[in-house]
């Protein structure tokens, strides 16, 4: 029989990047490396990741609790709960929390390639390197990701 995984509360790996967490509910170890799953949690009036672009990998935001604004090139979109947006590769993006309360994501990445980003930079962290572009440039280049310089604000 082929084994199911089932994530409960409180399980998977946890990484912080500055206020923001994310839970990793699938590592893709379970889906041949086909899909990945985090669990994004951002504080209110919470600013996200600079403006970037992936090129070997899709994400997928379904917005729980909160309100997000998603920046995409130079537009912004605020949307709520239910709200599901595919980011392809090649597409500017970022995103925030501006509002009052936590904002909680569900977000893919297919391939599960991006996941190990995650630990690239935990590992960077603990090494007491700071985080700027200089130290995360090479994260960056190992996992096809660039910042979207022409939309920053």
């Amino acid at each position: 029989m082929v084994a199911v995984s089932i994530v409960g509360p409180g399980q998977g790996e946890l990484f912080a990047n500055g206020p923001a967490q994310i839970r990793i509910l699938e590592d893709g170890s379970n889906t041949e490396h086909r899909l990945g799953i985090g669990e994004i949690v951002i504080p209110p009036h919470t600013a996200g990741p600079p403006q970037h672009r992936h090129a070997q990998h899709d994400e997928g935001f379904y917005v729980l609790t909160g309100t997000v604004r998603f920046t995409i090139g130079p537009d912004n979109y605020d949307v709520g709960p239910g709200t599901w947006v595919t980011v392809p590769p090649g597409a500017p993006h970022t995103f925030a929390n501006p509002g009052d309360d936590p904002l909680v994501m569900l977000t893919t990445f297919t391939p599960d390639l991006y996941v190990h980003y995650f630990r690239d930079v935990k590992a960077l962290i603990e090494s007491g390197q700071p985080m700027s572009r200089e130290t995360l440039a090479p994260i960056w280049k190992h996992y096809a990701t660039e910042p979207s310089t022409e939309f920053a604000k």
